[in-house]
């Protein structure tokens, strides 16, 4: 039995906590959100972020951030990428230094353009362990078999991690490149986004095929050149996430593109969507670090355009279609 106290109480956070409480792991969820905390302690649902979900009674919400990790052995960062440093330095002085931090969050952050991993070890001294992966959490919250990916800079801790998740609906595999396992799931989520565009135009599965494969090819060419390893992108922190976020209605990124390519206007996408979407941050930062590392990422560049520069998404379609002639290999 373990304690493991998340900091956000959104839908995967609280998926995953539920998921460790019915193993018998005691569960503490902070929210920012008064009623989130009163839904959870008085009436067993989360429904702000995900309904249906019955939470079981080992799970405990708190609006005090020092009275959720009171005692945790585990910290989870439950929250959007953009407020990982924050959050971060939220903790600092509140825990102990050899309380592993778990980050789910998928992105990198804006204007440093750095990892996440980094982001919390430049404000906590504490190991971090990586965990991503193709996981919608409505259907962790159904007890689908999930697969799902942890990583760490020491992977002794990425390792309890592995035995911390593991249940019989989920099954966590580890891998020591937290370089690739970052960046693939940062940047399927910029590739998402314009599957749900490419939906939202009206274009078919010849087109999203060729958007997926070419966008799997992206993800490599920008997680190499940042010290990746080629194999973590065909896993499940790259392939099989991008399988996942650019085919289902679950997607917030493909939900979002698909209005966005309806000819909504972002800042309406965001209102309906009602939760942050982070391929729209993934693509300003990996359209700013691939003018630094000069690299050609010509998904992101055109989705950047479509944005942030209001380019119409056809005509973008158009332009991708009509570069100079290339070898597929290179």
């Amino acid at each position: 039995m373990n304690k493991v106290a998340f900091i956000g109480g959104g839908s995967f956070g609280t998926a995953l906590g539920v998921l460790l409480a019915k193993e018998k792991n005691i569960v503490s969820i902070y929210d920012r959100d008064i009623n989130v905390v009163n839904d959870i302690n008085r009436n067993r649902k989360n429904n702000k972020y995900i309904k249906n979900l019955e939470i079981t009674s080992g799970v405990t919400a708190f609006n005090d951030i020092e009275a959720t990790v009171n005692g945790a052995e585990y910290i989870v960062l439950a929250v959007p990428s953009h407020v990982i440093r924050s959050v971060s330095k939220s903790l600092k002085g509140k825990i102990p230094n050899n309380i592993p931090i778990i980050s789910i969050a998928k992105g990198i952050e804006e204007h440093s353009n750095k990892r996440l991993s980094i982001v919390i070890n430049e404000e906590l001294d504490n190991p971090v362990v990586v965990l991503s992966g193709p996981s919608h959490a409505e259907e962790v919250a159904l007890e689908l078999p999930t697969t799902l990916v942890a990583t760490s800079e020491v992977m002794k801790y990425a390792d309890d991690v592995q035995n911390l998740f593991m249940s019989p609906f989920l099954r966590v595999y580890t891998n020591d490149d937290i370089i690739g396992v970052e960046v693939g799931g940062a940047v399927k989520n910029i590739i998402a986004l314009a599957a749900g565009v490419l939906d939202g135009i009206g274009y078919g599965d010849n087109t999203k095929a060729a958007l997926m494969t070419r966008g799997m090819k992206e993800i490599a060419r920008v997680g190499i050149e940042l010290g990746g390893k080629e194999e973590t992108f065909y896993g499940l922190t790259g392939m099989g996430d991008l399988i996942v976020t650019c085919t289902s209605m679950h997607s917030r990124n493909r939900r979002a593109g698909l209005l966005i390519g309806e000819g909504m206007p972002i800042d309406k996408v965001l209102e309906r969507i009602g939760m942050v979407v982070e391929g729209i941050k993934a693509c300003k930062a990996f359209y700013e670090l691939k003018e630094k590392i000069n690299i050609s990422m010509p998904i992101t560049d055109m989705l950047y355009k479509v944005l942030f520069e209001f380019k119409d998404p056809k005509e973008g379609v158009a332009e991708l279609m009509l570069r100079d002639k290339k070898n597929e290999i290179f």
